[in-house]
């Protein structure tokens, strides 16, 4: 087990690891990094997902179908009850409450999903990564937009629309990235039973190939920009993220019903660390709260013992 967890965890801390000492050592700019952002967010991942989706077989798709479920719920109970605690115990504006609690209820799928699972489901892998990347893409994303949309507002003093409207249009913009479009076609194609030529892939394989280096990359990069000052409040998010959100998900998982893959699988994604779409978009709206950037790299470097401890519990033997 031990060389599985390895296995499993090298992979992805060492490329987190190269993209901080290029951030740190200013081999790379760590202050903009939306050109990688693009590369990663716009074109490798919803190509990698695509590709990984549409080969899928249909008996595998339906087993999945409650994993959306499961997480929806597990991302929204630790959402909602954070973001009020943000507000009335922490007493942060709408807008860095809304980022704090993105980064800690929002696991870094899109970077670390694929290289985490990939060493025990192989391709298969990239179906409940998409999954859980498209149940964030229209429950927890939206409702951070839509909570930066009404800061800008309160700041500017324009209150012409309601929050339902700002919802509304947030969610509408999060499902014509490409990061939800992607697999949400290669979803179609698998279902309606199309086969995809063995040229597309090995097309694609070039930029494909390279998302989880990207991916982790990336991470790596903007976890060096943060600076670290450890409170109640990144300890908090931490806990919440590493521990408490596995936890909530395994107990749907088990009260719905999963299957045992499924299961693992909907954990292990769980109790991936922080990630750092909060960030993103609290930057767009000028909001960048520091506890944020600290509950990033805290979670990050804690996953390394969480991860372990839940790949050891939950994670198929071979």
């Amino acid at each position: 087990m031990f060389i599985l967890i390895i296995t499993a965890l090298l992979p992805v801390y060492v490329g987190l690891a190269l993209g901080y000492f290029a951030g740190k050592r200013k081999l790379v700019d760590n202050q903009n990094v939306s050109s990688l952002n693009v590369l990663l967010m716009q074109f490798a991942l919803p190509l990698t997902l695509f590709i990984s989706i549409a080969r899928t077989p249909h008996d595998v798709i339906v087993q999945n179908g409650k994993l959306a479920l499961v997480i929806a719920l597990g991302l929204l109970i630790v959402y909602i009850p954070l973001f009020i605690t943000q507000r009335r115990a922490y007493k942060l504006d709408i807008g860095s409450s809304a980022v704090q609690t993105l980064t800690s209820a929002f696991p870094n799928f899109a970077s670390i999903g694929l290289p985490l699972l990939m060493p025990f489901w192989g391709a298969e892998a990239a179906l409940p990564v998409a999954i859980c990347i498209a149940v964030g893409s229209v429950t927890i994303s939206p409702l951070t937009l839509a909570f930066l949309d009404m800061h800008t507002a309160a700041e500017s003093g324009d209150a012409s629309a309601s929050a339902a409207h700002r919802f509304l249009i947030a969610l509408w913009h999060s499902v014509r990235k490409p990061i939800f479009v992607g697999p949400m076609l290669g979803l179609i194609v698998a279902l309606a039973g199309v086969h995809v030529p063995a040229i597309v892939g090995t097309a694609l394989t070039p930029m494909t190939a390279a998302t989880a280096g990207v991916g982790l990359f990336l991470t790596g990069l903007m976890l060096s920009a943060q600076p670290i000052r450890i409170d109640s409040n990144v300890m908090l998010g931490t806990l919440l993220k590493n521990l408490v959100q596995p936890l909530i998900v395994w107990a749907l998982a088990v009260l719905i019903g999963l299957a045992p893959t499924v299961k693992a699988e909907a954990i292990l994604l769980t109790a991936i660390p922080a990630g750092f779409f909060g960030l993103v978009f609290g930057a767009s709206s000028n909001v960048r709260p520091a506890v944020s950037g600290s509950t990033l790299v805290v979670s990050s470097v804690f996953g390394i013992v969480t991860l372990s401890l839940v790949i050891y519990f939950f994670a198929p033997m071979k």
